[in-house]
């Protein structure tokens, strides 16, 4: 049977998290692995959630390959399977391909113009771009 029509096949294809699924995603990172109970509980402190739903979600994700589960005692523990470097990188060359034409430096340019930017972050900036390129000026 064809894989992409196989309805027994549990993995979809990985894809960029939805708004809630990255807000799931980010406590999964933080705590590093936890119940369902102890995500909820994180979770929790911003906005309340249903036991069911954050179950939910946290299946889809793992059907996605976003997290991995495994069984401890009756609970099922949830941990990252992807590491939060690797979906920063595909996130921001996906939003910079996508938005800004595969062009970072647009991406860029749009970031440091924005008002809510300090001259402390432009410094971190310029450190890390120094750094990247090489100390060019000695």
């Amino acid at each position: 049977m064809d894989r992409t029509t196989d309805p027994m096949r549990k993995k979809q294809e990985k894809t960029l998290l939805t708004e809630v699924e990255l807000e799931f995603m980010t406590v999964v990172w933080d705590i590093g692995s936890g119940t369902v109970r102890d995500i909820l509980a994180e979770l929790n402190k911003v906005q309340e959630r249903a036991y069911t739903s954050v179950a939910t979600v946290l299946k889809i994700m793992e059907q996605k390959g976003f997290v991995s589960s495994t069984r401890v005692d009756r609970s099922l523990v949830y941990s990252p399977a992807v590491p939060k470097a690797d979906y920063q990188k595909t996130t921001l060359k996906n939003l910079s391909s996508k938005l800004f034409n595969g062009a970072p430096a647009t991406l860029v340019a749009r970031l440091v113009d924005d008002e809510d930017i300090t001259d402390e972050m432009l410094e971190e900036m310029r450190a890390l771009l120094t750094e990247r390129l090489g100390d060019n000026e000695r």
